[in-house]
């Protein structure tokens, strides 16, 4: 019988429990591979409780259990999980393993899956549960999967070659580089099991999750150069094993632990931040000595080759055509007051897949009107679906994939009638000078997102505000829109890759905002190309080159507050935007790209 109702559902997870001698578990948003973005499968988050957000989780014990979330879902896990079954509490303040640690009898077992959760996060609960006398106890077999009778199965889309044209490198020259690595560092093997980084080592990508073209997969390679792949063989297809090569040996994804398990002796490296604590178990249960360092393909990806720059630059400007064409079409329907923020997403979809190469959006578009453009992180739904008001900020945060390239960009708006108020503007061009003042900026050679990061701020804090977000992310190519190492964010903050050295080749997201809840938001995002600075300079020095073409809402722009260095910024981009745009539009799209490129 389905369990259709929350509470019904949680009332069955707590039997299961009690039928496997458990007091409580912990349940994540996450896959086997720990995945920005999972798979319908492995949403058991959303299954039990109602939260629809990308980052949360829960812990459930017999008489209680709560759900923790962040600054940007507040208000979304109040309109999602039901008050009367869940408690809200706020992380980092607090976590599911303090709050175990608080409200859990002495003697608690804890169940947890250990092929969900980091190795840090099961070592450090473990640790803190054993000061309170609780034992943290990974299942066999997620209990959740035991009582969810209509659980979607993992995809079986095939996975496909990805072109050595558009990847610029090909898999036997990758697979030949982390060779290299393990011989040098005296290791016999290393575990690949991020998707992304499988998807790019192998050059191959899938349609097995939302947003990002990988296939469930792990990576098995050896110090010789030799590579297994463990994935469903359905997914293989006779095109991908001639790509493959007898230098990889395809094998079933149910294979995986087994083959763990049987590294007896060798020396095998895996990176805690992208491979699960089952993985680490496995190899340790079957005598292998493992060592914690990163994965090895993580800086080669990140670091984009000559081809993969271009792919991005022709990838921009496609996307930027499409992005332009619904911003001249929101711009004459919006203040009609008939559009809606699914309309205007569905809108966006619509002129990116006239290209007749989208591949799929690369995140979902945040679509937000009026007060909702205040919520960074805002997810439109039918349930929070709002018209977007005349006399109103708009926000739009989108992007597309394609085989040359992944794209992010995010443009503010005023939709008339009338004109935006006095401080709309003002703190507009704050976030316009921040936004100029980062991508004109030249550094040294392997200098820090993290010391970078207060140039895209320092306009709005000499203003009395601030934002509460990372200012740039990694970003792949026709891979993960959110990829490491590399981060521009406040040093010390929550988010991992601040400290990462900048490096040639690598692509950020250039994206600072300002917030004011209830009311609006404004972002204003561009994606960079770290380059040669082309200064003289004693040392290496460093600059960006813009990769994202598409006009700034001039109505939110005071122009007083900007130096003639920055209104040449401002020209001088929007004299490239037309450069690149105008050949690809016409008629009324090519009128309204001539007024919005015209100099300040």
């Amino acid at each position: 019988m389905l369990m259709q109702t929350y509470e019904a559902r949680l009332d069955g997870l707590r039997k299961e429990l009690g039928r496997r001698g458990l007091d409580g578990f912990v349940i994540p948003i996450s896959d086997e591979h720990m995945s920005e973005y999972v798979g319908s499968y492995a949403q058991r988050l959303k299954w039990l409780t109602g939260f629809g957000g990308s980052a949360g989780s829960a812990a459930v014990l017999k008489d209680r259990a709560a759900m923790f979330t962040d600054g940007r879902y507040t208000v979304q896990v109040r309109e999602q999980v039901d008050g009367k079954l869940y408690d809200y509490e706020d992380v980092p303040a607090t976590s599911p393993a303090k709050w175990i640690a608080e409200h859990a009898p002495e003697g608690a077992k804890i169940g947890y899956d250990a092929w969900l959760h980091g190795i840090g996060w099961a070592e450090d609960a473990e640790k803190l549960f054993a000061k309170k006398g609780i034992e943290l106890v990974p299942v066999e077999g997620n209990p959740i999967d035991a009582i969810w009778d209509d659980r979607p199965q993992a995809s079986l889309a095939a996975a496909v070659p990805h072109a050595d044209e558009h990847a610029g490198r090909s898999s036997a020259d990758k697979r030949a580089e982390v060779a290299d690595w393990l011989k040098r560092e005296g290791y016999d093997a290393t575990v690949i099991s991020a998707l992304d980084s499988v998807a790019w080592l192998l050059n191959m990508r899938g349609e097995d999750v939302d947003n990002t073209p990988v296939a469930l997969s792990y990576v098995l390679a050896h110090a010789d150069g030799t590579a297994e792949l463990f994935i469903a063989p359905e997914k293989v297809t006779p095109a991908l094993t001639q790509h493959l090569g007898n230098a990889v040996t395809v094998r079933d994804r149910d294979d995986f632990q087994p083959a763990l398990a049987g590294l007896a002796g060798k020396s095998v490296a895996v990176d805690p931040n992208h491979a699960v604590a089952g993985i680490f178990h496995a190899l340790e249960a079957g005598g292998a000595k493992v060592v914690r360092t990163d994965d090895p393909t993580v800086l080669p990806k990140a670091i984009k080759n000559p081809a993969e720059q271009q792919g991005h630059r022709d990838a921009q400007a496609r996307d930027g055509a499409a992005v332009s064409r619904f911003l001249r079409w929101l711009s004459i329907e919006a203040p009609k007051g008939g559009v809606d923020e699914l309309t205007a997403a569905a809108k966006l979809r619509e002129f990116r897949e006239a290209s007749g190469v989208l591949k799929d959006a690369s995140f979902d578009t945040i679509s937000a009107a009026g007060p909702h453009a205040a919520l960074p992180h805002y997810k439109v739904d039918e349930d929070s679906n709002i018209a977007i008001p005349p006399s109103s900020i708009y926000l739009v945060d989108s992007g597309g994939q394609y085989l040359d390239g992944t794209t992010d960009i995010t443009r503010t708006v005023w939709v008339g009638p009338g004109e935006p108020s006095a401080e709309m503007v003002e703190r507009n061009t704050r976030v316009l000078k921040g936004h100029i003042q980062l991508d004109m900026q030249k550094f040294p050679d392997r200098t820090t997102g993290g010391a970078l990061d207060a140039l895209a701020r320092m306009h709005l804090w000499n203003g009395g505000v601030d934002y509460g977000h990372g200012t740039g992310h990694g970003v792949g190519s026709f891979l993960s829109v959110h990829e490491g190492p590399q981060r521009i964010s406040k040093p010390g903050g929550a988010f991992p890759g601040t400290e990462t050295p900048l490096r040639e080749g690598m692509i950020l997201s250039n994206e600072p905002g300002y917030y004011k809840a209830g009311a609006y938001g404004i972002r204003i995002e561009n994606l960079v190309l770290v380059v040669p600075a082309g200064i003289e300079s004693e040392g290496n020095y460093l600059g960006f080159e813009t990769l994202t073409f598409v006009p700034l809402d001039r109505r939110l722009v005071d122009k007083g507050l900007l130096s003639p260095a920055e209104i040449g910024w401002w020209n001088t981009y929007h004299a490239k935007v037309w450069d690149i745009l105008s050949p690809q539009l016409e008629g009324e799209d090519l009128a309204w790209l001539k007024a919005e490129c015209a100099p300040l």
